[in-house]
């Protein structure tokens, strides 16, 4: 995994995301706003997250693994996670990037979504190249 000085309890304990979009297109607005949303409301603040343009930052994406866009990396805590594809529903979000035992417990999330949902969580679905 690359990133500058990842430790496993993060910066202050906090969460690291890091989503890899392709270029400006409306679903990499979208995405970027998705997951922006979850942090500020979902994640109470305790969220860093660092926004990569596959586009300009090729060797980074190959760095993690990522080989479709929008793709979500959760860096911290350790052991980092991804999901990629549509990021809209939030509770596939924090259940892809499994973030339900990271002080979540008080915040209001809707209940998980069926098998079929969860399955897709970890295919990765279709992103864009």
């Amino acid at each position: 995994m690359s990133g500058g000085g990842i430790t496993e309890a993060g910066a202050a304990g906090r969460i690291r995301l890091r989503l890899y979009v392709a270029g400006t297109s409306p679903r990499s607005t979208r995405s970027i706003e998705s997951v922006r949303r979850l942090c500020e409301r979902r994640l109470g603040g305790a969220c860093e997250l660092e926004v990569v343009d596959i586009y300009q930052q090729a060797a980074l994406a190959a760095a993690d693994g990522v080989v479709a866009a929008p793709t979500l990396v959760r860096l911290s805590p350790l052991p980092a996670r991804r999901i990629a594809g549509d990021l809209s529903d939030e509770r596939r979000v924090l259940d892809g990037l499994a973030l339900e035992g990271f002080g979540l417990e008080g915040l209001d999330v809707p209940p998980a979504a069926s098998g079929a949902d969860r399955r897709e969580t970890m295919g990765g679905g279709g992103g864009e190249r």
